[in-house]
């Protein structure tokens, strides 16, 4: 049976609206259908004061649509933009940001240490520790992490990845990595390695379907072990895959480890840049420098006709970065190819290094590292030199 837009929407009729007044469809809150190989991508516009009691509407409409035969899967999102396409929640009102460092910022000696006014410990032999985040799940940012970590590569440096998801551990599937890591000396674990990647992560320890359920103090204690006691070797930067969202161990994270600056991946739609305002505010009070912001599936072009969609709306994260003085870093478009290189252990930047979503992601990682640069310049310009005469 072939799916269609119109056989989606008369099933999505059956799902109510909000109090029960009417379904979805009519009521006009479903955005245009689009359907790829049996997946079928929509959003839902809700009233963005009543986000949060919406998701039981979102879940159903996904339900509905996954029990259509032919159907392999759907995605569905839930957005609250204003018309015009601003931000229709206000952030709570704080001192306003400080502005991001001008081009014009002195640039640090290659080798200099990532943190020194800090008081935090770093990692030998690794000049520089960036953090890939988000605040919420599912807004790919595993898969963001590892093409600009060998976007990095690519652009001639050093580079390690920590996969500090320990309850969803992506890398040893995203790289194509199995087995279990060696140790020095029956102490210190050696990393796995591809694609010029060093990469640990709890995948490597224990089995894909075992669940981790951990408290927040064996959770620090896994992440402190895999950070410090890994023979790295020399890196001159390590990306650090943070889990989702803004709990103990993300706040921790950031608290303890000397991060050069983080950058925040989120999706178009306001509910998500709402999540990810949080991921924002948080590196900010812990006084993390705020690399730049990325937006994931982004816009998606029909790979038969041509046309683009907007699916989650389009130019969010843009909007926000400017809202923030923080650097928009790129839109990574919503692609069946790097959906289809990560499931399959070849990210795009390795797999099509010439193509589209790979020069994309090569450029994501020259003005994140652009960014750690300045951070470096700013961070030496505000010490203060003594001079003995």
């Amino acid at each position: 049976m072939s799916v269609t837009k119109e056989i989606v929407t008369e099933r999505l009729k059956t799902v109510n609206g909000p109090d029960f007044t009417g379904n979805i469809v009519d009521l006009g809150m479903v955005s245009e259908i689009f359907i790829a190989d049996g997946k079928v991508f929509f959003s839902i516009t809700v009233p963005a004061a009543r986000a949060q009691e919406m998701e039981p509407l979102r879940a159903a409409a996904e339900r509905v649509v996954k029990a259509i035969p032919g159907v392999a899967g759907a995605v569905v999102a839930l957005t609250a933009e204003k018309k015009g396409g601003g931000m229709e929640a206000p952030v709570p009102s704080r001192p306003a940001p400080r502005p991001a460092p001008p081009a014009a910022a002195p640039r640090a000696a290659p080798h200099a240490p990532a943190s020194h006014s800090s008081g935090k410990r770093g990692v030998p032999g690794i000049e520089a520790i960036i953090a890939v985040a988000s605040g919420k799940g599912g807004v790919g940012k595993s898969t963001t992490a590892v093409n600009i970590a060998l976007g990095l590569v690519a652009n001639g440096l050093r580079v390690g990845v920590l996969d500090a998801d320990i309850y969803g551990p992506s890398m040893p599937r995203l790289l194509n990595i199995h087995g279990r890591p060696q140790t020095v000396d029956g102490k210190i674990l050696k990393p796995m390695e591809n694609y010029g990647l060093k990469v640990m992560s709890m995948g490597f320890l224990v089995d894909e379907e075992t669940p981790m359920i951990w408290r927040g103090p064996m959770v620090m204690s896994a992440l402190t072990q895999m950070l410090r006691e890994v023979e790295w070797g020399r890196l001159d930067v390590l990306v650090v895959d943070m889990p989702p969202g803004t709990g103990d161990a993300q706040l921790t994270m950031a608290q303890q480890v000397p991060l050069a600056g983080a950058v925040i991946v989120s999706t178009p739609q306001d509910l998500a840049l709402i999540d990810a305002r949080k991921g924002l505010n948080m590196f900010k009070k812990v006084d993390v420098p705020l690399l730049g912001i990325v937006e994931n599936m982004s816009y998606f072009i029909a790979p038969d006709t041509g046309k683009r969609y907007d699916i989650f709306g389009h130019g969010g994260a843009r909007r926000e970065a400017e809202r923030l003085g923080v650097t928009f870093l790129g839109e990574v478009p919503l692609e069946m190819g790097i959906r289809e290189s990560s499931d399959a252990g070849t990210p795009v930047v390795v797999s099509k290094p010439d193509g589209a979503e790979a020069k994309i992601y090569r450029d994501i990682a020259s003005k994140v590292w652009d960014r750690v640069n300045e951070e470096r310049g700013a961070a030496a310009a505000a010490v203060p030199s003594i001079v003995f005469e």
